[in-house]
């Protein structure tokens, strides 16, 4: 079976370990072999959260530089700081929706405009889908789902091996029920906004 290597970045609380139990939780579902490792940095104090998952027949969760089928971003910042991991191969989804650091905050730093990041990405890899998820998780019932309206975009970007509906059932399995009809409610959502941006 084909490997297909995804890199997840995003900033502690964004959700990115809940998305990776359910992109697993798919792969299962499909019968596709899969590895995962995570990095959780200073997750409870807004540090960055990296995600590696390795899909298809594979020893080794390891995805070194230049590697990456796949990059998924849920802060484009973070995005960009994995651009190393990219490859004039690599698809790349990120949300434009921002979370600038502490050091920003206090001005000790400078936060690169979004459009900036874009060109740069749009440089380096095969493809950029940029949405906006945090407006679409709002729309969606809270900005607590931005990870499932990634998860939306990522599955229609295409790549990864399993279908929608499993995706679809995954989502079912690892989110509470309170939050089930707003989480699949964000999916649609991030799933059409990618269709769109690629049309």
């Amino acid at each position: 079976m084909e490997t297909t290597r995804l890199i997840i970045v995003a900033v502690g609380g964004q959700g990115n370990l809940l998305a990776s139990k359910v992109l697993g939780e798919a792969a299962l579902i499909s019968d596709v072999p899969v590895r995962m490792s995570e990095i959780h940095g200073m997750a409870q104090r807004g540090g960055v959260v990296e995600s590696a998952i390795v899909f298809g027949d594979a020893t080794s969760s390891i995805i070194s530089d230049g590697e990456a089928d796949i990059l998924l971003g849920f802060e484009p910042s973070e995005t960009l700081r994995a651009i190393n991991r990219c490859s004039k191969k690599t698809r790349v989804i990120t949300n434009t929706a921002t979370l600038p650091p502490f050091t920003v905050s206090i001005g000790k730093g400078v936060y690169p405009a979004v459009e900036t990041v874009k060109d740069l990405l749009k440089e380096k890899c095969a493809s950029l889908v940029a949405i906006d998820a945090m407006k679409l998780a709002k729309e969606a019932g809270s900005p607590m789902s931005v990870n499932i309206v990634l998860l939306g975009a990522l599955v229609q970007s295409g790549g990864l091996g399993f279908t929608k509906e499993a995706m679809l059932e995954a989502i079912k399995r690892r989110t509470k029920a309170s939050f089930l009809d707003m989480n699949l409610n964000a999916f649609e959502m991030g799933y059409t906004a990618a269709k769109e941006y690629n049309s």
